[in-house]
Order: C-alpha cells, then sequence, then structure tokens
C-alpha cells in the first residue's frame, strides 16, 4: 500500500499537504462550536445580560459552522481530485505494464485477474485514498483535541468519557478480528467469478452445443454463493456497528448529563445569607451546566472520531489486498526486455543458434538444440506432431518469448538487442487464433504503429493478397464496416483472412505464420501462398502449418519430432530420408496423391 502512495506525483503530494492543513483548520472551527454552546448556556442562566451578547455569542458560533462547512466542501474536492488523479495513473502504469508482459507472465496472473487488478482493485484503493484524507486524517486531530479540551475539567465526566473509548475501541478490535479475514479473500472470489463469466461467454457455443449450460450455471452460482455469503458477511457487520455506536452516543449523554446533574444539586444555594454569596452559587451552577453542555459536544466528537477510524479500518484490510494485487503486477519481472538496437546488417534474415526453450515451472525443454537459418525471401517451413513444439518456435521467432538457452539472430543481430519499435517493424506475425478488434475493416488492418504511414492503397492491396477483398467489398460499407468485438460478426475463414492481411499490410522483412491457413479451404490456400511468392518477393516466411500441401513448396522444411529437429530440407529430399515426415505425409495423402503432386 506504501509503495504506491510513494508513487504519487508531486503535485498530488502538495495537495495531500493541503488537505491535512485544512482538515485541521475544519477541527479547529468544530471544536470551538462547543465553547460558544458553554457560553449561550452561561448568557441564558444570566439575568442581566444584554441581548447583544446573546447575538454576539451566536454569530460567532454561526460563523465557525460557516467555515467548516466550506472546509469541509474544499477538502472534499481536494481528495475526490487526489484520488481520482491517482487511480488514474496507477491504471496507466498497470496497462502499460500488462502491455509490456510475455505470455508467460500473462498465463501466471490469469486475463480475468488482471482485468480485476485494473478495475476493481484500483476502485478500492482510490475509495480508501478518497475517504482517508477526509476521515483518516480528521479522526485522530479530531479525537486528540477533543480529550485535550476535556481533560481536567472533571475526573467524573471524564471516567464517562473513558469508559464510552474503552466499550468503542473493544468493539472496533472484536469486528477487525472477525472481518479482516473475510476481507482477504473477497477480491480472489471476485476473479473466480470473472473468470467463470468470462469462460461462460467466451465458449459460449460450446456450452450450447454439448447442453452443458446447466453445469455452466451451477459452476457459475457456486462461485457467486461464495462471493455473496462473504459479502453479506460483511455487511451484516457493518450494519451490526450501527446500532452499536447509536446506543454508546445515547449512553454518553445520558451518562455526562446524569453526573453532571449531581455535580449541579452538589453546588449548594445558600437560602439567606448576602446577595453576593447567593448570586456566587447560582452563577457557579451556571457555569457547571455550561461545562456540562460542551462537556456533551466534546465526548460525541471523540466517539465519532472512533467511529470514522472504525470505517476506515474496516475498508482498508481490503483496500490492502487490493494495493498488493497491484504491486504484484507493477513489481512482476518481466522476461522479454527491450533492447537498443534500430540498425542491423542484413535485411529479411532471422537465424537459430542452438536453440532450447523451457516455460516457467516445466519439468524439461519443450524445444531442445533447434538450429536452422532463413535468409531473405526464403519460406521455411515447421511441420511436426501435435506438441512438438511448431508455435512455440513460431513464439521464439517473433520474441513473444527468449530462448532459455542459445542464440536467434535477426538480420545478423541477437533478437534481444534491439528495441521494440525497430524489432516489430521488421516481423508481421500472424496467431494461430485470429484475433480482430471492435473497429473498421481498415481499422484492423491499419493496425499499429504503422498505421499512419499506411495509404488506402496499401490496405486494398493486403486484402487483395489475403484473398479477403472480395467478401470485404461485399459488406454494406466495404472496408468502413465495422468488425463487432473478437470478430464476431465474420467467419473463421474471413477472420483468417483479416488477420493475415493485417500482417501483410506492415510490409514487414519477416512474415511468421503460425498455422494460419487451418481455417482456410484449399484452393484459397493455395492461391494466397501463390501471392504471397509472387507479390511479396524479398519477403522472408516462416510458415507453421499441419498440412503437407501448405508447406511442400517450401525452400526447407523443418521437421519436429518431440521438440528435436528430425530432419531438414525440401519436400523430396524429406520423403526420401525422413521417416517422421514420411509418416505426416503418408497420414494426409496417398502414395499414388504424393507421386501424382511430385
Amino acid at each position: 500500500m506504501f509503495h504506491i502512495f510513494r508513487n504519487m506525483k508531486t503535485k498530488d503530494r502538495w495537495l495531500a499537504l493541503a488537505c491535512l492543513l485544512l482538515v485541521c483548520g475544519q477541527v479547529y472551527f468544530d471544536l470551538r462550536l462547543p465553547d460558544y454552546t458553554a457560553q449561550i448556556t452561561v448568557l441564558i442562566s444570566s439575568e442581566v445580560t444584554e441581548l447583544s451578547e446573546y447575538f454576539a455569542a451566536g454569530g460567532r458560533m454561526l460563523g465557525c459552522a460557516l467555515c467548516s462547512a466550506f472546509l469541509t466542501v474544499v477538502v472534499g474536492y481536494l481528495a475526490a481530485t487526489i484520488a481520482a488523479d491517482f487511480s488514474f495513473d496507477v491504471r496507466a502504469k498497470l496497462f502499460h505494464k500488462v502491455a509490456a508482459m510475455g505470455s508467460g507472465e500473462i498465463k501466471r496472473f490469469s486475463t480475468a485477474s488482471l482485468i480485476t487488478r485494473t478495475t476493481n482493485d484500483i476502485t478500492q484503493v482510490q475509495m480508501i485514498i478518497a475517504m482517508g484524507l477526509q476521515m483518516m486524517l480528521r479522526a485522530p486531530i479530531m479525537a486528540i483535541w477533543a480529550i485535550v479540551k476535556i481533560v481536567g475539567k472533571s475526573w467524573q465526566l471524564s471516567a464517562v468519557v473513558a469508559a464510552a473509548v474503552v466499550i468503542v475501541v473493544g468493539a472496533m478490535v472484536t469486528l477487525l478480528t472477525i472481518m479482516i479475514p473475510k476481507f482477504r479473500i473477497v477480491q480472489k472470489q471476485i476473479d473466480d467469478v470473472n473468470r467463470i463469466t468470462d469462460e461462460n461467454l467466451s465458449g459460449i457455443r460450446v456450452v450450447r452445443a454439448f447442453n452443458a449450460e446447466k453445469y455452466q450455471e451451477d459452476k457459475f452460482e457456486g462461485a457467486n454463493e461464495s462471493l455473496t455469503q462473504t459479502q453479506l458477511f460483511t455487511g451484516r457487520g457493518m450494519a451490526f456497528l450501527a446500532p452499536v455506536m447509536m446506543f454508546v452516543q445515547s449512553s454518553v449523554s445520558v451518562g455526562i448529563y446524569y453526573v453532571g446533574a449531581l455535580l449541579i444539586n452538589a453546588i449548594d444555594v445558600p437560602l439567606s445569607g448576602t446577595m453576593e454569596n447567593i448570586m456566587a452559587s447560582v452563577s457557579d451552577r451556571a457555569v457547571m451546566l455550561g461545562e456540562v453542555v460542551s462537556f456533551s459536544s466534546y465526548a460525541l466528537y471523540v466517539i465519532m472520531s472512533f467511529v470514522m477510524l472504525l470505517m476506515i479500518f474496516m475498508l482498508l484490510p481490503r483496500a490492502q489486498v487490493s494495493a498488493n494485487r497491484i504491486n504484484e503486477v507493477i513489481d512482476a519481472d518481466i522476461a522479454v526486455q527491450e533492447g537498443a538496437e534500430t540498425t542491423s546488417e542484413e535485411i529479411g534474415s532471422i537465424e537459430f543458434r542452438d536453440v532450447s526453450f523451457r516455460y516457467p515451472d516445466a519439468s524439461g525443454d519443450c524445444l531442445k538444440h533447434i538450429s536452422f537459418k532463413a535468409k531473405r525471401g526464403e519460406t521455411v517451413a515447421f511441420i511436426g506432431a501435435t506438441g512438438s513444439g511448431k508455435s512455440t518456435l513460431g513464439g521464439l521467432a517473433a520474441r513473444l518469448y527468449d530462448a532459455t538457452e542459445g542464440t536467434i539472430l535477426l538480420d545478423g543481430k541477437e533478437i534481444s538487442k534491439y528495441n521494440f519499435e525497430t524489432l516489430y517493424n521488421k516481423i508481421g506475425y500472424v496467431p494461430q487464433k485470429a484475433i480482430l478488434f471492435a473497429d473498421t475493416v481498415e481499422g484492423n488492418i491499419a493496425f499499429g504503429k504503422k498505421r499512419r504511414e499506411m495509404t488506402d492503397t496499401d490496405v486494398e492491396s493486403a486484402l487483395d493478397i489475403a484473398q479477403a477483398a472480395d467478401f470485404v467489398h461485399a459488406m454494406e460499407e466495404g472496408k468502413n464496416s465495422r468488425i463487432s468485438q473478437s470478430g464476431s460478426n465474420v467467419s473463421g475463414g474471413q477472420k483468417q483472412r483479416l488477420s493475415i492481411a493485417r500482417a501483410i499490410a506492415r510490409k514487414p522483412e519477416i512474415l511468421i505464420f503460425d498455422d494460419s491457413f487451418s481455417a482456410l479451404d484449399y484452393k484459397t490456400d493455395r492461391i494466397l501462398r501463390q501471392r504471397i511468392r509472387t507479390d511479396l518477393k524479398g519477403t522472408t516466411c516462416l510458415i507453421v502449418a499441419q498440412r503437407i500441401g501448405t508447406i511442400r513448396g517450401a525452400d526447407r522444411i523443418v521437421v519436429l519430432d518431440g521438440g528435436e529437429v528430425a530432419g531438414i530440407g525440401t519436400h523430396d529430399e524429406l520423403m526420401k530420408n525422413c521417416p517422421a515426415y514420411q509418416q505426416i505425409a503418408l497420414s494426409q495423402l496417398s502414395a499414388d496423391e504424393l507421386a501424382a503432386n511430385a
């Protein structure tokens, strides 16, 4: 929590200091009110007081009340400004940190948890800042100042206040002891609800296809019920607090007035004697009555201060949990760090030198001693059984991960040496799962930092090469047609072609296709690859694929088996000397078809 507060901007720190000073002024004016109340009480008991004295005391009292109200408004405004500004900065910092994370870090935190941390957790911290700058500062200052004012006036009345404070503190400690463990699990339960909701929405077709609506509903009900019960428990605890505090306040008022009445009655008024002695005794009773009235007000201020502290302490554990969760993301180590290089020795070449890779917490390497080189304009393909490491290899080429061992060279330099802008301007990456954004078709194609450099011709050319021009032009608004979130209003093949067009439009040196042709029919697949060869000469292509027909024309094919290279060569060479490749080929095409295609 304090780590986040240390990151507060200098301007906000000065505003927080101003809040502290204004709160002191606010408490000063509030604590002047009981003094004027006592003064007016004494004036009422006097028979010789002029009416102007009542107006003078009442005017000063009204002035203090107005000053306190004005300062309260100003403090509230400044606190809300600081909290909103702080949450804006933390949310931006958190977003940029998540954007810089690699796949490993995203998987470690989970998408649902990162969304909760960026929204609900920051809201909790914002709330505690806004309330803390008002109540957390005001409560201790008010309590200490009020206690200082009443100490020494009457030990009997002080004893009543002390008893009330003991009861309030006891209730606070008991309640916090019971409630804090519950607050610590609320945020995790919110993560669970978000995760189940996200899974249900993103997999709604699978849920319906397997008639699993009831199963998903039961799973959601379980998580929702757990969250509801926890929040009901904490809510009931807060609800229990209100009557306890009201009872304590009322009891303190009754106790003070009862003890005060006894003290007033203890002052004897002589029935005989000089008029001066009688008036002095009456005056003493009036002064004591004024002290009892002011003492009651001070006692209520003390009790209310503890109530405000309790409210803060009730919110603080949850805010502390949220702050820790935010810090976990902000302080997380990023595996893929940016380099500084902006120039290269070659163009369009990529080389793996004895590269091995192991996922975090995995028991072994999923890629072992991979070596190959793709020169400018060449097409290198990767094929192998499921789980052989093909997509991981493509991710390493796009620097979604860093190699555990070995070196990856891009244009003659280590890939980790480049800054991100230079690196990703060289690479066009098409993921296995096509991702589209809620934007127009043109916005999705001209996506990224090079968007400002793209022309309509570039977009049209990319759509044409990716075999997406026909269905895009058939849309109602053409390339200005809207794409729904995640591309839910286009088919899988259309989504894949738009994803390919987005990579082509960047005019990169290297195109990486991670099984990106799987959703295309054979004809579209063949035409698209032919257009890439003819229209994008000089562009290096790395193709991860499952189909022999997609990769058989590649300059080199890397066959992976269990994360190791089982063979490298052309289709014909591998059909002669690589049993693993022969097995894959014969599982897809018959011997006659392979001979005919050859």
